[in-house]
């Protein structure tokens, strides 16, 4: 398994956003986009894959694995270090 400190977001990043001539939903848009792309690698290099050959269902396979790393060993173990509730928080801003 991969180094579990993965920054999907930095600060800087997120103010380079902040600043760019965008509404709120391409920010909020634009922000995902960098976080998918942080993680899309990490899912590569955990599979030995290039993003490329990356298919839909290597990554729902790897979400499930990383759901269950959290599941039986805590949210430490796991890659993405959200809770139900955080995305529940995040919908309703």
């Amino acid at each position: 398994m991969l180094d579990q400190s993965v920054q999907f977001l930095t600060p800087e990043e997120s103010a380079e956003v902040d600043k760019a001539l965008l509404t709120s939903p391409e920010k909020f848009l634009t922000r995902l986009t960098i976080s998918t792309g942080k993680l899309l690698k990490v899912i590569a290099q955990d599979l030995e894959v290039s993003i490329e050959d990356l298919t839909h269902q290597q990554i729902i396979q790897w979400f499930e694995a990383d759901s269950k790393r959290k599941q039986e060993q805590g949210i430490n173990a796991s890659v993405l270090k959200w809770e139900a509730q955080d995305l529940t928080d995040v919908a309703n801003e």
